[in-house]
């Protein structure tokens, strides 16, 4: 499987003829982009709505068909040995005028290509000469293989340097003399440096990753992953796929991704984008819950776990329903010259039905006076008149039903319910009994309760409490897919808060167990996805690591009988001897001069930096920087020709990459975390965030779990 250079430029020259074909592409790529931006839609519009709504979707399709210059058009191409499906012709030409095999009749002919690209591109003729990745047409180029062909003869893979294509490599799947190897420029691509925010795989999906993204829409699916495994892009491509293959009914119910904080959100936000996907939204569980308060306080860790807890909920329930009071006088309401009665015992009936139906409370607040209502409406007809809806509801909306309604079933307000239980022992204990123990009460109780919602620190669990609150009363909006990645640090009460925007859709949970480092990250996936509401969920693993070389995650994986024991260690497919240095200086005086000289050795090679430490360490470490002269990046923000080097707090580490890693002071790590395991686990992010290498420099003695200072040197 030999790769090939250009050498000539000769009308015979395969490479000739490839790049011809991609500048054929590219051309019409700006075709069906000028065609979308010529229309004129004046006389096919009724009114200004209708004219506002269909120019928003072609302003969205001339945005989808931007061609991106450093994201390659097309990366592969497969060449069949026999047609294929009606299904594959068909999902191979999907958005164009007619189908591949428009001109052959049934299906596509043999001998014909299919170039595998990021998004559908057609001639001027309506015939396909790019195909989206996500075509049926195209999956054979993930998961054919020799033992497996699937009636595929050849597999070709393009090369780019600088958005130029360069070179090719061909496998012939269902050559018997052939004998399988490693694709040079899969493991070239995959091995490329990152000078930017996080890539996408497209290019590189492996057959076990390729299942998870082409899994359908109806099921919930979770995939445990170590560091470099493409967890993350799995995700993503897995959303561009959905959006593909069921864009109509997630175009109305709506798709989002949920990430752990701003940094993480920024870094994989171009990945949707060079797929062709615009429109897909982006929030931290923060911000699912911003709505309600302004988060101006924090927790303590151990008044943050109970908070968190799924017994929570119960309390919420609990509380809320203590608001209805079973009725002990009748109601009276006068019509005109009649009076007309509903005693006690037919309204306490009506209640009780209501509560065993355990209905959302707002819901059941207005349905109460319907039910009156009626019962009035039905002595009107047994006395001999002629009432109606409009009379019923009148009836709903006389003082007497009203001023009942708020004794029996009143109106509640979440954040209030919320200020009161966390305000009022005596509230709390109530509805607390059985569920916290007196001590786990205290520990959330205020010290100083606060006057008011508005004037109240509102932490960032209790907004997650006021969102359950909020739902207890009205139901929340469900969406038609969720991602949710980093899930393993979510606690119970966050995952209620996930799975009630997917209640009637389906998610893809992404996570690692061992990189858990909130005090009340999870322990089972199958405990995550009960709170989620997902319990019926499908867990895959991937296993086989793509980016941190073996070296380095051989060294991370020490940590791993001490963080979670039981896990399945990450088997990294890339050889790079040398990619680990381990170095001890001779006390702290000397740290902050070797992490420096580590980063300049690091800035001489390509890619991008990231200078790890615990994050009492950042403005010490800023500062030397500076006085050094080099300017350095946030965590998220792009390299530029000025700065290769981010400096990354080590609660921001999870979730982001870099070729090159210098990790300061694991002790300090550790140390900065309330906990042990949590400061070990900690540690083990900040290990894997290197694709190309990673120094270790410390002055304090390495944790007892890395085996000491015996490491490389």
């Amino acid at each position: 499987m030999p790769a090939h250079e250009h050498e000539s430029d000769t009308t015979t020259d395969p490479m000739a003829r490839e790049r011809a074909h991609l500048a054929a592409s590219r051309a019409a790529l700006r075709a069906m982009r000028e065609d979308a931006q010529a229309l004129d839609i004046r006389d096919v519009t009724a009114n200004w709505v209708n004219a506002a709504v269909l120019q928003a979707q072609i302003d969205e399709r001339i945005k989808s068909l931007a061609d991106l210059s450093h994201t390659p058009l097309f990366f592969g191409r497969l060449d069949y040995l026999h047609p294929v499906g009606a299904e594959q012709a068909e999902g191979a030409s999907r958005g164009a005028a007619r189908s591949a095999s428009a001109k052959g009749g049934g299906g596509r002919r043999a001998g014909e290509q299919f170039y595998i690209g990021r998004r559908h591109v057609h001639d001027a003729d309506g015939d396909p000469m790019v195909i989206d990745w996500r075509a049926p047409v195209s999956q054979p180029f993930y998961r054919a293989s020799k033992k497996d062909p699937q009636d595929v003869g050849q597999r070709r893979r393009f090369g780019y340097t600088g958005g130029e294509l360069t070179a090719y490599e061909d496998e012939h799947l269902s050559d018997p003399t052939e004998a399988a190897q490693t694709s040079k420029l899969l493991q070239a691509e995959i091995e490329r440096p990152r000078v930017g925010p996080m890539r996408d795989i497209v290019a590189t999906i492996q057959p076990e990753q390729d299942e998870i993204v082409r899994s359908g829409l109806g099921g919930t699916v979770c995939v445990q992953g170590g560091p470099g495994t493409g967890k993350t892009a799995v995700g993503l491509h897995r959303v561009a796929y959905l959006l593909y293959a069921h864009r109509e009914r997630l175009a109305r119910t709506g798709t989002l991704v949920i990430g752990p904080n701003r940094s993480f959100l920024h870094y994989i936000e171009q990945v949707l984008p060079a797929l062709g996907e615009l429109e897909v939204k982006q929030a931290t569980v923060d911000d699912l819950v911003a709505a309600h308060v302004e988060v101006r306080g924090s927790d303590p860790a151990e008044a943050a776990v109970v908070k968190g807890d799924a017994r929570m909920a119960e309390v919420l329930r609990r509380a809320i329903r203590s608001h209805v009071t079973l009725p002990t006088e009748p109601v009276m309401v006068v019509r005109g010259s009649r009076r007309w009665r509903v005693p006690a015992y037919e309204l306490e009936a009506m209640v009780t039905e209501l509560l065993a139906r355990d209905m959302r409370y707002g819901a059941a607040h207005e349905a109460l006076p319907q039910r009156i209502a009626h019962a009035v409406l039905v002595r009107m007809e047994e006395a001999g008149e002629a009432p109606d809806d409009r009379v019923q509801n009148a009836v709903a909306r006389t003082p007497a039903v009203k001023a009942a309604v708020k004794a029996i079933w009143p109106a509640v307000d979440p954040a209030k319910l919320v200020l009161r239980l966390l305000s009022d022992p005596e509230f709390l204990a109530a509805h607390a009994d059985g569920l916290l123990t007196e001590d786990e009460q205290k520990t959330i109780l205020w010290t100083k309760p606060a006057r008011s919602v508005k004037s109240a620190k509102w932490s960032a669990a209790d907004a997650v409490l006021i969102d359950e609150a909020s739902d207890l009363v009205a139901r929340t909006h469900s969406l038609g897919h969720v991602v949710l990645d980093e899930a393993q640090d979510l606690s119970p009460m966050q995952y209620r808060a996930v799975g009630r925007r997917c209640t009637t859709g389906s998610a893809t949970v992404l996570g690692d167990l061992a990189q858990g480092t909130t005090p009340w990250s999870t322990e089972s996936w199958a405990q995550a996805l009960h709170h989620l509401g997902k319990a019926d969920s499908v867990v895959e693993e991937l296993t086989a690591g793509f980016r941190v070389p073996r070296e380095v995650i051989a060294y991370a994986s020490r940590l791993l009988p001490v963080i979670s024991p039981g896990l399945a260690e990450v088997e990294s497919v890339r050889e790079s001897p040398g990619s680990l240095a381990v170095r001890e200086v001779a006390g702290p005086a000397a740290l902050d001069t070797a992490v420096l000289a580590a980063c300049e050795e690091s800035l001489t090679q390509e890619g991008s930096i990231g200078l790890i430490a615990a994050d009492a360490r950042i403005p010490a470490l800023a500062e030397a920087l500076t006085a050094a002269g080099h300017a350095y990046l946030s965590p998220g923000e792009e390299t530029t020709a000025e700065s290769r080097l981010t400096l990354v707090p080590a609660a921001l580490a999870k979730g982001l990459e870099y070729d090159y890693v210098v990790l300061d002071e694991p002790a300090a790590v550790v140390d900065g975390e309330p906990d042990e395991r949590t400061g070990l686990r900690r540690l083990y992010v900040a290990l894997t965030r290197a694709v190309s290498g990673l120094t270790v420099v410390h002055a304090a003695g390495l944790p007892e779990a890395l085996g000491g200072t015996g490491a490389a040197r």
